[in-house]
C-alpha cells in the first residue's frame, strides 16, 4: 500500500476514527485504525465493537492495499506535522511496519494484519430516509443533556428516537431522561421514516454523531433497524448498535394540567441561577424560586457556605408559589432555549414543572422539584 494525502485531510479523517477507539481495551486490534487504499481514495475505519466509523478521504493512491495501525499514534503524528504538508504513507506487510513521511520527518509504526480487524456485520435496515444536518443536530443536541449516566438503568443511557404523533401529525421525536429531568424534541417526519422502529441511540454514538452535523445543508442518510442505526454523509459513515432495552412510557411524566405560567428571559434567568448557586452546597445544588405578581426571587440558603438572593422582573399573574430545583438542571434547560423567553408551567411545590421555548411546542422539557 502506498499513497499521498494532504495533512489537513489526514488529520480530519484520523481524528474522526480515533475518537471511537477505546483507550483501555484488552484486544490490541481495537486500538488500531484500518486503512484501506483503493484507486478511488483511502478509507479510515475504527470500531469499539459497538460503534464503527468509516471516513472516506481523497488521496493519490500509487499502490492499493490495507493495514491497521495505532489510531491514537497516527492521529498524534498527523496533528504535529506542519500545515500544508503532503504526507506519504506506505506499508511493508512483510516487516509489519507503516511508514509516514512528510518533508524531513519520517516515522515507522508497528502494524497488525488487516484480517484481524473486526468489521461490523451489515444489517438489513427496515427504514431508510434523509434528514438535513441542522434538523438532526437540533433533535439530538437539545435532548442529550438529559441522558442518564446511571449504568443500572442502561435503557436510559441514550436518546430514544422514534415516530410519534403531535397534534395529529406524525413527527420524528427524540427523548432523553434520567428520572430527574426530561427533554422531548420533535421535527417533521422525513419521507421514508414512517416505518422506523423506535431505537435508543447510545450516549457515545450521540457524541460521535455531532461531528457529522456541522454543515447545516448536508443531507444525512439515516438507516434504522431493530438492532442498529446508521448515519452517513457522502464521506463519513457512523454505524452503531442500539441499546437493547425498552424505553419507559415518558408521556406519563409530562404534566398536562400545570396552570401557573411564568415567562422569563432565558438568558437572564440562567445567569441569575448561576450567580445564586455559587453559595449552594455541592451535594444538593438546591435553589428556591419564590413567585409573586410579576416577580421572581431566586434564593439559596446553605448553612455551611452562606446565602444568596436575586430578584427578576417576570411575567407571572397566578397565585404565589415557592418551589425548589437543582440549579444545574435549571441552567441546562435554560441553555437549550433558542428564543428570548422561556415559559415555565407549574402546578404545586411538589409537582414537576414543564418548560417550553416561547410558543414553540416542538421542544418540551420537564424537571422534578426538590425540597429546599
Amino acid at each position: 500500500m502506498k499513497f499521498s494525502i494532504e495533512r489537513a485531510v489526514l488529520v480530519k479523517a484520523v481524528s474522526q476514527a480515533q475518537s471511537v477507539v477505546e483507550r483501555r481495551n484488552t484486544i490490541p486490534i481495537l486500538a488500531n485504525v484500518l486503512i484501506e487504499a483503493t484507486p478511488d481514495g483511502v478509507s479510515f475505519r475504527a470500531t469499539d465493537l459497538d460503534t464503527e466509523v468509516v471516513d472516506q478521504a481523497p488521496a493519490q493512491v500509487e499502490r492499493p492495499g490495507a493495514t491497521t495501525v495505532s489510531a491514537v499514534m497516527l492521529n498524534e503524528i498527523a496533528r504535529k506535522l506542519p500545515d500544508g504538508a503532503l504526507v506519504q504513507i506506505s506499508s511493508d506487510d512483510a516487516a509489519g511496519r507503516l511508514s509516514v513521511q512528510a518533508g524531513r520527518s519520517s516515522f515507522s509504526l508497528a502494524t497488525l494484519p488487516r484480517e484481524d480487524f473486526p468489521v461490523m456485520a451489515s444489517s438489513e435496515y427496515s427504514a431508510n430516509f434523509k434528514a438535513k444536518a441542522d434538523v438532526l443536530r437540533r433533535l439530538f443536541d437539545k435532548a442529550k443533556f438529559a441522558i442518564s449516566t446511571e449504568e443500572t438503568r442502561y435503557y436510559l443511557n441514550g436518546v430514544y428516537m422514534h415516530v410519534a404523533q403531535a397534534d395529529g401529525q406524525p413527527m420524528l421525536r427524540c427523548v432523553a431522561t434520567d428520572g430527574h429531568r426530561l427533554a422531548r424534541i420533535d421535527a417533521p417526519l422525513p419521507v421514508g421514516a414512517d416505518e422506523m422502529p423506535g431505537v435508543i441511540v447510545p450516549r457515545k454514538t450521540v457524541a460521535e454523531l455531532r461531528k457529522l452535523l456541522d454543515d447545516d445543508d448536508t443531507d444525512i442518510a439515516v438507516s434504522v433497524s431493530e438492532t442498529k442505526v446508521r448515519f452517513a454523509t457522502p464521506t463519513l459513515t457512523l454505524t452503531s448498535k442500539v441499546i437493547d432495552g425498552t424505553f419507559p412510557d415518558y408521556s406519563r411524566v409530562i404534566p398536562l394540567n400545570n396552570a401557573r405560567k411564568l415567562e422569563v428571559d432565558a438568558a437572564d434567568f440562567a445567569r441569575a441561577v448561576d450567580r445564586v448557586a455559587t453559595v449552594s452546597s455541592e451535594r444538593s445544588r438546591a435553589v428556591k424560586l419564590a413567585l409573586d405578581q410579576d416577580r421572581l426571587v431566586l434564593s439559596v440558603n446553605a448553612p455551611d457556605a452562606g446565602a444568596a438572593e436575586e430578584e427578576l422582573i417576570v411575567a407571572y399573574a397566578d397565585d404565589p408559589l415557592e418551589i425548589g430545583f437543582n440549579a444545574k438542571y435549571l441552567q441546562e434547560i435554560a441553555s437549550q432555549v433558542d428564543r428570548d423567553n422561556a415559559v415555565f408551567m407549574f402546578n404545586g411545590s411538589g409537582d414537576a414543572a414543564l418548560i417550553r421555548e416561547g410558543s414553540d411546542q416542538t421542544a418540551v422539557y420537564v424537571v422534578m422539584p426538590m425540597r429546599v
